[in-house]
């Protein structure tokens, strides 16, 4: 005699109305505070959008109807970006391995070292990109060179910081078995840990890659070459007939650099 077997009954998820309402408040009663000046608010003149309308509705108009006989002339500065964006991810990608290995603790137990990268990191990523273009342009001169040195200071924070955590919530009881078979740390790192992280880092090898031709157009504000410091130009112009051009050219580059970057993740992660 056989019975039928009873279908699993998952128990509902336990809410509580309340507490999700209190938070529901909470989260509104900040937000409308932070558009509160007597209270230390931001203060939001939402009236100046409609005061100064006029003044960027001219300009607005000319943004939406783009001189595409405009383009030949963006090809070599959207050449120069994308040279400058290859090159800073290439470099970045060297050198943010050893560096991502000594920020994470399964791969290195030296905890002044640890910190010491970290810190270091850290600072790296405190500082925003115009300040390290501003201060490249001062000392080295307007060109590619200010942009490319940026562009790979922010590719090796974003690598070593986002890799290193993975690493760090990962759990690899290889690495145990490593030191039990007695393996050194670099011995671990190089024959164990790398085969098995190379998909993290491809990842954001790739993600910088896109991130480092948007970044470049402002870059190019401060003098640091590439598609920036023509846009800016035409800005300053007030050519915004050429400025949607341009604009629209980085979107396409920006697409088309995403979709190569899917296929690529698809082949190696």
């Amino acid at each position: 005699m056989t019975t039928g077997a009873r279908p699993l009954e998952v128990p509902p998820k336990p809410t509580s109305r309340v507490r999700t309402g209190l938070v529901v408040l909470a989260f509104a009663a900040f937000t409308i505070a932070t558009c509160i000046p007597a209270i230390g608010g931001i203060d939001l003149d939402f009236g100046a959008l409609i005061r100064n309308w006029d003044n960027g509705s001219a300009l607005l108009a000319q943004f939406l109807q783009p001189d595409f006989s405009f383009l030949p002339r963006t090809f070599g500065p959207m050449l120069e970006t994308l040279q400058m964006a290859v090159v800073g991810a290439a470099l970045a990608a060297v050198i943010s391995v050893p560096l991502t290995l000594w920020a994470a603790a399964p791969t290195n137990p030296n905890t002044p070292t640890r910190i010491a990268v970290r810190t270091v990191i850290n600072v790296i990523r405190s500082v925003p990109d115009l300040v390290y273009a501003t201060v490249l342009v001062a000392m080295v001169g307007v060109g590619a060179l200010p942009g490319l040195i940026t562009l790979f200071l922010f590719d090796i924070g974003i690598i070593v910081k986002l890799v290193s955590e993975a690493i760090d919530s990962t759990d690899l009881p290889v690495i145990e078995a490593g030191r039990a078979t007695g393996g050194g740390q670099t011995q671990i790192n190089r024959s164990v840990v790398l085969p098995q992280t190379w998909p993290l880092f491809a990842n954001q090898w790739l993600y910088t890659l896109e991130l480092n031709v948007r970044i470049s157009a402002i870059l190019g504000i401060v003098g640091a070459g590439g598609i920036g410091r023509l846009l800016d130009e035409r800005r300053a112009f007030y050519a915004y007939d050429d400025v949607a051009v341009i604009v629209l050219e980085i979107l396409v580059v920006v697409v088309l650099i995403e979709v190569f970057s899917n296929f690529l993740r698809r082949r190696l992660i």
